[in-house]
């Protein structure tokens, strides 16, 4: 059997996403980010307005090209302080309906 190596650098070991909050530190959106968590999706209609809203990659991220140079415009999603919040939500949309109402979600992913 044959073993696998991988090639690409690993974030320096202090390196923390900008949205990234230690332990016992002062989130003052704290309490947005519970209320996120908390949406239970319970049908259908709920989460397929949740995939609609909620992009599935960032839609800021673009090359430009101005003067015959191209300028790449990073996602700016990682911003969004609560970022991983939708994201999840929109997960437990996806989820809901493949597995609860056994839907195609591929029309959602992009």
């Amino acid at each position: 059997m044959a073993s696998i190596t991988h090639h690409h650098s690993h974030p320096h070991p202090h390196y923390h996403p900008p949205n990234y909050k230690r332990s016992g530190s002062f989130d003052i959106l704290k309490p947005l980010r519970h209320l996120v968590d908390g949406i239970t999706v319970k049908n259908a209609r709920l989460a397929h307005l949740i995939c609609r809203v909620i992009p599935c990659c960032c839609p800021f991220e673009r090359n430009i090209n101005l003067f015959g140079q191209t300028y790449h415009i990073p996602a700016l999603c990682k911003f969004n302080p609560l970022y991983d919040e939708f994201v999840m939500l929109r997960f437990r949309a996806l989820s809901f309906l493949s597995d609860e109402c056994g839907e195609d979600v591929t029309k959602y992913i992009c």
